[in-house]
């Protein structure tokens, strides 16, 4: 897998919006462009299964860190972070590498980016799939949770960095990567914090080697924590909700039922109980019952099938 991806995978950074934004790149492209869009603890490494997959496929596969994040360039002004510069930077990224219109794959924080791009940009959207994350119209409301949810945690200023600070960013990664990779909310007691939650002899999943950690931690070792604890924590209340969103491509999302986040308030009932359709009129949704909230890289090759077959059943008009 290394090597044949190291062969495929073309690297380099565009001059977008005044940062030069990492992307990486496989595929000739005949069918269409998927633009990937990682969450946090991620980077473009996390689609790297589902790159290959969709460059064999006939599609040209363009994975991105996000500003702030791995390779890509740091904000001057992180505090500042918000998602319409997330969505702005999709349309520049579009535009510098002359492509029409894509498929967005997105998952964790980087779903809200791809659903508000497709509300924006339809002419340049041929279809959204997210995976764990539905599309909610409004702000989301974690008044219910415990104080030691970790949202609540990372989003006071200087605790998560006091917390994080006592270890090496290798730590770091490998503790939040095994907690995201529970089906139990992480949910620290008044005495702890969140990473008092996995000490080093809790082990990685099976799925995630420690080589797949190796490029994260060196990836996080460049990039901090500053930028990741703004966007998306502390960003969460600043996104401008769209007004009567209706999408006018299709929509799919692919839940893991044991994906944390499934257990988040209004997300079952967005997906079981016909909300999410009211929204998006071509809906398709998949549950993969051991998903994980990393089951792209749990589950590949089930993810890949799912994909392409999303993007054979949507093919691009000329």
């Amino acid at each position: 897998m290394a090597m044949n991806m190291e062969q495929q995978v073309e690297h380099s950074h565009l001059p977008i919006r005044d940062l030069n934004l990492h992307v990486a790149q496989a595929g000739k492209g005949e069918l269409g462009t998927v633009l990937f869009l990682h969450g946090f603890p991620e980077i473009w490494y996390s689609w790297r299964h589902q790159m290959l997959a969709v460059a064999a496929g006939g599609y040209r596969a363009v994975a991105l860190d996000w500003r702030g994040y791995g390779l890509s360039d740091q904000p001057p002004e992180p505090e500042a972070a918000s998602y319409d510069d997330l969505v702005e930077d999709l349309l520049a990224i579009l535009d510098a590498l002359s492509i029409p219109k894509a498929f967005l794959v997105a998952k964790d924080f980087g779903a809200r980016p791809a659903y508000y791009f497709a509300l924006r940009h339809p002419s340049r959207t041929c279809g959204v799939m997210c995976l764990g994350i539905p599309f909610i119209h409004g702000s989301s409301s974690f008044t219910n949770l415990p104080e030691g949810f970790y949202i609540l945690r990372w989003r006071e200023p200087g605790r998560a960095e006091a917390d994080f600070g006592r270890y090496d960013v290798k730590r770091v990664v490998r503790t939040i990567y095994i907690l995201f990779s529970r089906s139990k909310i992480p949910i620290a007691k008044e005495d702890q914090e969140i990473m008092d939650l996995a000490d080093l002899s809790t082990p990685l999943p099976e799925w995630f080697t420690e080589d797949d950690l190796a490029v994260y931690a060196s990836l996080y070792e460049k990039s901090g924590f500053r930028y990741p604890l703004e966007m998306p924590y502390r960003s969460l209340h600043k996104a401008n909700a769209i007004e009567d969103p209706k999408f006018e491509v299709p929509v799919y999302v692919v839940m893991g039922e044991k994906d944390y986040v499934y257990k988040f308030p209004g997300v079952e009932s967005a997906l079981k109980d016909g909300i999410m359709e009211k929204f998006a009129p071509d809906l398709k949704i998949t549950y993969i019952p051991e998903g994980s909230h990393f089951v792209q890289e749990q589950f590949p090759d089930k993810v890949n099938d799912l994909l392409v077959r999303f993007l054979k059943d949507h093919p691009v008009s000329a």
